[in-house]
């Protein structure tokens, strides 16, 4: 890990103050996203992606799932900030759910992510439910366009993963406006749990906590959305490994960490990886640092391997790991047991509007002790 880092962004579990003895342990969550990548932080020490599959033809073999790009990044963040151990970290930036089990189901396709492929990848997460034990369905992406439940096939099948015992967690959108078109498909689905943003001006302390820019209800059903909200904002999540960022983030890591004399020698053996900083080799030793700082700050660089990132599609998965960290406690929660006590543990903003807040932020220990008290 860098040293003395621009930005120390605290762990996930810390700062949503989770209870570490729970780590989702025999509970798998299934996450449809765009694409992945086996990360160490879910492959090391050993493998826990039970599956990796794509509804996309020919996206679908072990060499795609192996081959980074563009399209992997986004589910391998979700993926890691759930249920990622921080394997490359030392163990620091782990997600709350560091032991649980994931299933990687890839839903993007050339023209990108519409209604048609969500709902493919939900129906083979039903039709795989059993052979995997899948208990908790994350869902950081959106339909094509606001739609009622009561007509619309997407919402069925979110329903129908719900009536199968699967809860189904959906990020809310950044739209940072009410209304329906904000809330889209899946998310809208009032037996789903919708999860906005909080902004916790990456500290731990709560009295300045404020909302983040996500969407809200009510939807065209008149559905209010979310029910509860998390941190959406300074949280840790992975660089893709083998990726021009991931070459960036190392040479940056070497430079923090070099004595002024070996700067300009550093640069000249590393160039072509950065341009920025290609174009100071033989510049005094403090302009350099000042390059460098200055990158780490741009690209929210937190790390060798680690950056921090904002989004409810990071907020989602924060929730889904602390499902799974209520059913390690409790298996036999319903999805709408599950969805009430997180609701009835969650601590309401004072300064901020209910209709955008829900039952306000989610309350790992609390609600895990209150799936522990379930139990018969």
């Amino acid at each position: 890990m860098l040293q003395e880092i621009s930005i120390e962004v605290p762990p996930t579990p810390l700062r949503v103050g989770a209870d570490e003895r729970f780590t989702g342990r025999g509970v798998t969550i299934a996450f449809l996203d765009s694409g992945f990548y086996p990360h160490p932080d879910l492959t090391q020490p050993e493998n826990r992606v039970l599956c990796y599959t794509s509804i996309t033809r020919g996206h679908d073999s072990e060499r795609a799932f192996r081959t980074p790009d563009l399209s992997s990044w986004h589910g391998t963040m979700t993926s890691v900030v759930a249920a990622g151990n921080g394997y490359l970290s030392g163990g620091r930036y782990k997600g709350v759910a560091p032991d649980a089990n994931v299933v990687l189901v890839k839903v993007a396709g050339e023209r990108g992510i519409h209604n048609a492929d969500i709902q493919r990848g939900i129906e083979w997460v039903l039709e795989h439910r059993e052979k995997y034990g899948i208990g908790v369905l994350n869902i950081s992406c959106a339909g094509d366009e606001e739609a009622s439940y009561l007509t619309d096939d997407l919402s069925w099948w979110a329903e129908d993963a719900v009536r199968a015992g699967i809860v189904v967690v959906c990020a809310a959108g950044n739209e940072g406006h009410r209304g329906s078109a904000g809330v889209l498909p899946p998310a809208s689905t009032p037996a789903v749990i919708t999860v906005g943003g909080l902004n916790d001006k990456n500290t731990l302390h709560t009295g300045d906590n404020e909302m983040y820019r996500s969407s809200y209800g009510p939807t065209v059903d008149g559905v209010q959305k979310p029910e509860v909200i998390a941190p959406s904002i300074f949280v840790a999540a992975p660089i893709l490994p083998e990726t021009q960022t991931a070459a960036e983030a190392e040479l940056l890591a070497k430079l923090k960490l070099s004595p002024d004399e070996r700067l300009s020698q550093l640069l000249a053996a590393q160039a072509g990886i950065c341009v920025e900083l290609d174009a100071l080799c033989g510049a005094p030793a403090e302009i350099i640092r000042q390059a460098v700082e200055l990158k780490l700050g741009d690209e929210n660089i937190i790390g060798r391997s680690y950056k921090h990132v904002d989004g409810t599609s990071f907020a989602a998965p924060i929730v889904s790991a602390v499902v799974a960290q209520m059913l390690e406690a409790n298996p036999a929660l319903t999805p709408q047991q599950v969805k009430r006590i997180l609701m009835e543990t969650a601590q309401r903003l004072p300064n901020e509007p209910i209709e955008r807040q829900g039952w306000g932020a989610v309350s790992p220990a609390h609600a895990v002790a209150y799936a522990l008290s379930l139990r018969s």
